[in-house]
């Protein structure tokens, strides 16, 4: 399963992106692994997938905040 360890490995990165298309890169990242993590929980309904794309939604979440800025 290279997509569950790309997940968990990107999960375990250092998570300080400096410039704003470090932030987006890794925006885009984490969207693609979910929408990966999503096909195989369909076939397979693993509930620590599920778990997996919580925490990565979270994570990016919190990058696209940062990239949207404070009001």
């Amino acid at each position: 399963m290279e997509i569950i360890d790309n997940a968990l490995e990107f999960e375990q990165r250092k998570q300080t992106f400096k410039t704003t298309s470090e932030r987006i890169e890794a925006s885009r990242e984490a969207k693609d692994l979910i929408l990966n993590l999503n096909t195989i929980y369909k076939e397979k309904k693993d509930p620590e997938i599920m778990e997996l794309m919580k925490r990565l939604t979270l994570i990016k979440q919190k990058i696209e905040k940062r990239l949207k800025g404070r009001p």
